[in-house]
């Protein structure tokens, strides 16, 4: 929300809103960094890391906001980018001066080959390659995303430093948790080995254009270097001195869930997400497979799961197309908030919120510019948030920073808040039901062998065993689940199913959340090997 009319909302504006995120029922704020930033890329390029940008408020409204959230129960994480600084960062201003100054080696530079080129074929996220020539050192800098966001040396240990004390800066002032921007991008190959390239049928990835250059190569050598680790572990060594406080990577490499895996212990993060389910597969086969591999890899550590995100089209589009039902929504925000681990849920999700439609013309993304039309940027999942039904959706007195779209307003939190059957009141009641129950929790997890668009598995903690199905189509199911007896409970504001004489009844975008009675156990890869009996949740 904004409150000063800038169309641009602030750290106020969230402090107007916290209220209604207590409401939610959820546990925690991420919210994206507010610091001292040109604004290339939304403030992933930091000129300042200890200072607040004037566009969002002041330091005393970040204390402020601290504090009203830890006094509704709500902790504070914060967006922490590591890797790359904005090149109007102080460090890089005197870095890029000469090759001998105190900052000289802050960076990575790199001198050009014989004929003047790069020094090796690495791609930038954003389009073009990855090396920026400073004719004052007659140098390229790495930037592995835009121009403006020139990378940090983590081989030079006074960057580690300096980056430890930063953190520190915020865990003194309070904040509960870290959000890791790129983490496994701090480390680049000393080397400088040119990344080798990537067959045709290969080149997938997180919003990747099919034109975008970035996607024809393996990046085994520009980012996830061994080095990392041994930093994650001093970084983890710094959070342990501050008891509560978490951590939570973001990780996309060559093999996320392997890179997540080798992040997230006891020694390193406490948590990671990647890219996995914010792609365009909607199967229980993909969804299946990509859980179950990271609970094989995982043996010591505690994922994070999203399905949206800042950086994505939104999940109600992208799995259920133009117009998406409210439906689909319910049971999107019930399946991922019943998965193994925390979860992010993006602001709108709980809203139902479809992709935005954002003109050409009104675009800000840097990303969507550049590789317009085949890819249209991320404007689409960053629109402001409605909170009524006006035409700028009570987010700002002013001219918003994207368009409200049209179709967001009825959907609005106003709009939503008086019916009991809003997708909104439907995650309210969900997320209290959940953080009273320990199988989901902290539970374990173990799928079911249940036919295309089902997916199923159950959770299990010492006292309670859940039973989870749910109908990734708009059609009713009907399949058969012997050996399970269920008496059904509709469970409030979900699309409910129900078993019944060993088949399981699912309407389209349906789910069944049981509890197990007895005490068998619901195996894996054999569901009807012996009865168990199940009540759906109220």
């Amino acid at each position: 929300m904004d409150t000063d009319g800038d169309g641009v909302g602030d750290l106020p504006g969230i402090i107007d809103r916290l209220d209604y995120i207590a409401e939610l029922g959820v546990d925690a704020i991420w919210i994206s960094p507010f610091f001292k930033s040109p604004m290339a890329d939304f403030g992933y390029d930091i000129a300042d890391y200890r200072a607040v940008d004037p566009l969002f408020g002041t330091l005393d409204d970040f204390d402020r906001l601290l504090a009203k959230a830890h006094g509704l129960g709500i902790r504070v994480m914060i967006d922490q980018v590591l890797s790359h600084t904005s090149d109007q960062h102080d460090w890089f201003r005197e870095s890029r001066l000469s090759r001998d100054n105190p900052k000289a080696d802050w960076y990575v530079w790199a001198d050009p080959k014989e004929d003047g080129t790069p020094p090796n074929n690495w791609m930038a996220l954003f389009g073009g390659v990855a090396w920026k020539w400073e004719p004052r050192r007659e140098q390229y800098y790495l930037h592995n995303f835009q121009s403006a966001q020139p990378d940090l040396n983590f081989h030079n240990p006074e960057v580690q430093a300096a980056t430890l004390d930063n953190v520190r800066y915020w865990l003194d002032r309070g904040v509960d948790g870290l959000r890791l921007d790129a983490i496994n991008f701090c480390f680049h190959d000393r080397q400088l080995r040119d990344n080798p390239p990537k067959p045709k049928d290969k080149r997938v990835g997180r919003g990747f254009s099919p034109d975008n250059p970035y996607a024809y190569q393996y990046h085994y050598h520009n980012n996830t270097q061994p080095e990392n680790l041994p930093f994650l572990e001093s970084l983890r060594a710094l959070l342990d001195r501050y008891p509560g406080a978490t951590t939570l990577g973001e990780i996309s490499s060559e093999d996320s869930l392997a890179t997540t895996a080798e992040y997230v212990n006891p020694r390193r993060l406490h948590m990671g997400y990647s890219f996995e389910l914010l792609t365009d597969d909607f199967s229980a086969t993909y969804i299946r497979g990509t859980v179950e591999r990271l609970e094989a890899a995982m043996t010591e550590g505690w994922p994070c799961w999203a399905i949206s995100n800042h950086d994505v089209q939104r999940a109600a589009t992208r799995w259920g197309g133009a117009n998406p039902p409210p439906g689909l929504a319910k049971m999107l925000v019930a399946l991922v908030c019943s998965l193994r681990g925390s979860v992010c849920l993006y602001q709108g999700e709980e809203l139902g919120l479809e992709e935005a439609d954002v003109p050409f013309e009104a675009l800000r993304d840097p990303y969507g510019v550049t590789f317009w039309p085949n890819f249209k940027g991320r404007d689409g999942c960053r629109t402001p948030m409605p909170w009524n039904g006006d035409e700028r959706g009570g987010f700002t007195t002013g001219e918003p920073w994207l368009p409200v779209p049209e179709a967001h307003r009825p959907r609005s939190v106003e709009a939503q808040s008086g019916d009991p059957g809003s997708v909104l009141n439907c995650v309210r009641r969900f997320l209290r039901w959940r953080s009273a129950q320990p199988a989901l929790r902290e539970g374990g997890i173990r799928f079911v062998d249940t036919p295309e668009p089902v997916l199923a598995f159950v959770r299990s903690a010492p006292g309670q065993q859940l039973f989870a199905a749910f109908n990734l189509s708009a059609q009713p199911i009907d399949v058969a689940l012997p050996g399970i007896e269920a008496a059904m409970h509709e469970p409030q504001g979900l699309p409910a199913g129900e078993i019944a004489a060993g088949r399981l009844r699912l309407p389209g975008y349906g789910v069944f959340l049981g509890e197990i009675e007895t005490q068998a156990t619901l195996a894996a890869s054999h569901a009807g090997a012996e009865a168990v009996h199940a009540r759906s949740i109220d």
